[in-house]
C-alpha cells in the first residue's frame, strides 16, 4: 500500500490518498476526538501527537494539525503508519450503524429552490471542495440566505471566506435568483476559537 498526500489551500491540513476506497458515499467530519467514537480509523489518528481534526471523504484522509509549530515532516511518518496498519487490519472505517452524512439528499420536504440549491451543492461544488481536502453541508435556507457548514481542511483555511462569497454564492446566486448570500454556520468549539 502507498500512501500519497497532496497539498490543500489550508496550510495547516494535509491530504491523505490511500489508493483505496475510505468511504463508500459521503464524507465524515471529526472535528475532536470526542467525535471519533464513530470511527476506528478517526480515532487512532487522534492518537497521534498533533493532530486536531480528521476528516473522510470517498478516497481520502485529511488531517490538520494544531498549529503550524508542529511540522508535516514529524506527523507525516506517525499518520503514514497508521492509515497503513488500518488498512491491514480488515477494520471498518466507521462503525455499521452510523452513516455518512447525506444532508444534500433531495427530501420530499423540500421546495423546488431549496432542490436546485442542494443540487447545485451536490453536482458543482461539492466535488470542487473536497478536491481541496474538505466539504459543505447544507445547514437551511432561510430568507433567502443559504447556511453551510464548512468541514475538514475548509474549517480553518484562511481563504474559506473568499470560497464561501465568491465562489459558493456567486454560483448559487447566478442558478437561484433567490438566493441572496451564504452564511457560514460553525460549530460552538468552532466559535470559540475565533
Amino acid at each position: 500500500m502507498f500512501v500519497q498526500t497532496q497539498d490543500t489551500p489550508n496550510p495547516n491540513s494535509l491530504k491523505f490518498l490511500p489508493g483505496r476506497i475510505v468511504l463508500e458515499s459521503g464524507t465524515m467530519d471529526f472535528p475532536s476526538p470526542r467525535e471519533a467514537y464513530t470511527s476506528p480509523l478517526a480515532r487512532q489518528l487522534f492518537r497521534i501527537d498533533g493532530v486536531k481534526s480528521v476528516f473522510l471523504g470517498p478516497d481520502f484522509i485529511t488531517i490538520t494539525r494544531v498549529d503550524e509549530n508542529i511540522e508535516w515532516k514529524v506527523m507525516k511518518p506517525d499518520v503514514f503508519a497508521t492509515i497503513m496498519d488500518f488498512f491491514t487490519s480488515g477494520l471498518p472505517v466507521v462503525n455499521e450503524d452510523e452513516k455518512p452524512s447525506e444532508d444534500t439528499a433531495p427530501s420530499d420536504d423540500d421546495d423546488e429552490v431549496v432542490a436546485m440549491i442542494k443540487e447545485l451543492l451536490d453536482t458543482r461544488i461539492r466535488p470542487t471542495v473536497q478536491e481541496d481536502g474538505g466539504d459543505i453541508v447544507y445547514c437551511g435556507f432561510e430568507d433567502g440566505v443559504v447556511k453551510l457548514k464548512l468541514q475538514g481542511s475548509c474549517t480553518s483555511c484562511p481563504s474559506s471566506i473568499i470560497t464561501l462569497k465568491n465562489g459558493i454564492q456567486n454560483m448559487l446566486q447566478f442558478y437561484v435568483p433567490e438566493v441572496e448570500s451564504v452564511e457560514q454556520v460553525k460549530d460552538e468549539e468552532e466559535a470559540a476559537e475565533i
